[in-house]
């Protein structure tokens, strides 16, 4: 294996971060949340050598799925990670916004994932963590050995996922922030949905919400 380079494109209308994380041995790359745009993120990945092999959804938003069918068509055998009680917000265009937006669409995932699943992604561990709030079924990636944490929509810099969506739940997502981010190591990077990155040490002493 050789060394992790996570980069990223600011896609859309909601500017979300799309990451693309990379082995630069293997040029083997996982892809979070492919939220729009599929030809720039398949030229960008193409440019830099990258194979994608998986995509980690965090949630089924209409801006965190949007690409998702212009790379399966590119990769078909890609494989598409999501959390099990997100499914029913994927396949609704209602619950995922996209209708609301002029664009009804919806989303499958190949595998659904359990609270405190475990997968292999890049030669690596990979802890999946339910952060319910945002969405019902809100996922965070943590990698342990490259202390980094992708969280979505659940934890941003200095603030929290807004939970007057549907199935959105503001009590769940500050109980499920504490319990399941807030534990993870200090110098854990987060890398959020929107905006700046971020530590969860940064967040514990600083996060207004709690």
């Amino acid at each position: 294996m050789g060394k992790i380079e996570i980069t990223k494109k600011v896609l859309g209308i909601c500017a979300t971060n799309c990451y693309t994380m990379g082995d630069t041995d293997t040029r083997e790359a996982v892809i979070i949340d492919p939220g729009d745009r599929a030809d720039i993120l398949i030229k960008d990945w193409k440019d830099r050598n990258w194979h994608p092999q998986a995509v980690l959804l965090t949630h089924g938003h209409f801006d965190h799925i949007g690409a998702l069918a212009g790379v399966k068509k590119e990769y078909p055998d890609i494989k598409v990670y999501a959390a099990a009680e997100e499914k029913e917000v994927m396949e609704s265009p209602a619950l995922n916004l996209s209708s609301s937006f002029g664009a009804a669409f919806t989303a499958q995932a190949d595998i659904y994932l359990e609270d405190g699943a475990e997968i292999e992604v890049l030669g690596r561990k990979c802890k999946c963590l339910l952060v319910p709030g945002h969405t019902k079924g809100g996922m965070c990636y943590y990698f342990p050995e490259e202390h980094v944490v992708f969280t979505g929509d659940t934890l941003f810099c200095y603030s929290v996922g807004r939970t007057d969506f549907p199935t959105g739940d503001a009590k769940a997502l500050e109980d499920a922030i504490r319990e399941k981010l807030f534990v993870l190591p200090d110098e854990t990077l987060v890398l959020p949905g929107h905006d700046a990155q971020t530590m969860i040490g940064k967040e514990k002493t600083g996060n207004p919400y709690f």
